[in-house]
């Protein structure tokens, strides 16, 4: 049976009055009271009753983290520092998985609207129904990693751009100029500004952009990148580097790459994408652009506890954007056309 105030009254025989406006913290009960209604409520197991508070219009104490797929490293991290911060300020944070599909996720922030969540943490899908971006108009809410035009100006996320510039500037150096890249569709703006960077670098050094070097698709697909790894090497002239620009496809590349006793640095140079921990013991180590997600959603998550504690008068525009480093490993070094022409 669920314990209520009823029964708080009758063990400290108060009235059931009193023992609400003792738990509301109320400055018309003594502090001596206080202390007895407390220490009873957590003797007999009492929950307060949060749906009736919010029936009467306030708020939970809930904040939604809305995340494509809770497997990617990144979003784990984001979840676990997440989950910490709103815990120190007596929130709860809930997760909802959208798997990248807008029908999901609108269906995610109408429960998370129907049970009055205090805020909202989300990371979009490509394209948001309309419905969700008119449930966001009405509830506190921030954009992580991903952004969408149609569902606000607050964002925090990365300088994916510069990331994946100076990832193929890193091959371009060592003497690569058959470049390759597996990275995540354009309907994402992450994956548009990632598949950019990586252009960019290419065309700052005259090498000439090739879609047959380019493999778009889901980014959370370690499938899809080992696909895309054999059809690259499959080509008459295949790469000599590899770029990558998402998590999941460096770990499906990795695999495939083991699975064909592909020689890497030899045969194939490779720079991921994220620095998971089991990235720098791979072969000889992998070398890949290493990212802040733990400061990113600490940043987030404080900068939003702000704002629900001291609502801003308007909605005025935000973004954060921080940016990652190359970390050299043993997974690249020069082709071996150059090697020779060095060693000779």
């Amino acid at each position: 049976m669920m314990v209520t105030t009823k029964d708080i009254a009758e063990h400290l025989k108060l009235s059931v009055s009193t023992v609400g406006r003792a738990l509301a913290d109320d400055a018309r009960i003594s502090e001596q009271t206080k202390v007895r209604v407390r220490q009873a409520a957590s003797e007999l197991g009492y929950v307060g009753n949060r749906a009736a508070r919010m029936m009467r219009g306030a708020s939970s104490n809930v904040v939604g983290l809305v995340i494509p797929d809770v497997r990617n490293s990144f979003y784990s991290t984001i979840a676990h520092e997440l989950s910490a911060i709103m815990a120190a300020e007596e929130y709860q944070l809930m997760l909802a998985e959208t798997f990248d599909d807008r029908l999901i996720e609108r269906r995610h922030l109408r429960e998370l609207s129907a049970s009055h969540a205090a805020g909202l943490i989300i990371a979009p899908t490509p394209n948001p129904h309309v419905d969700s971006a008119n449930l966001l108009r009405g509830m506190p809410h921030v954009q992580l990693l991903r952004r969408h035009a149609s569902l606000g100006a607050q964002w925090f996320g990365l300088d994916d751009q510069r990331a994946l510039q100076d990832a193929t500037a890193h091959l371009l150096e060592l003497g690569h100029k058959r470049i390759a890249y597996i990275g995540a569709s354009k309907e994402l703006p992450t994956g548009q500004e990632r598949l950019e960077g990586y252009q960019q670098a290419l065309h700052a050094q005259g090498i000439p952009l090739t879609s047959d070097f380019i493999e778009l698709g889901p980014p959370a697909s370690p499938e899809h990148a080992k696909e895309a790894l054999r059809r690259l090497l499959n080509r008459p002239t295949p790469p000599t580097a590899l770029v990558l620009g998402s998590v999941q496809h460096t770990v499906g590349v990795l695999d495939a790459a083991l699975d064909m006793d592909l020689e890497v640095p030899e045969e194939l140079s490779v720079v991921g994408f994220g620095d998971q921990s089991g990235f720098s013991w791979w072969g000889r180590g992998l070398t890949t652009i290493s990212l802040p997600i733990g400061d990113v959603a600490t940043s987030c998550g404080l900068w939003f506890i702000r704002r629900l504690t001291s609502p801003p008068a308007g909605n005025d525009p935000y973004e954060s954007v921080s940016a990652g480093w190359l970390v050299p490993r043993g997974s690249t070094a020069a082709p071996r056309a150059e090697k020779h022409k060095r060693s000779a």
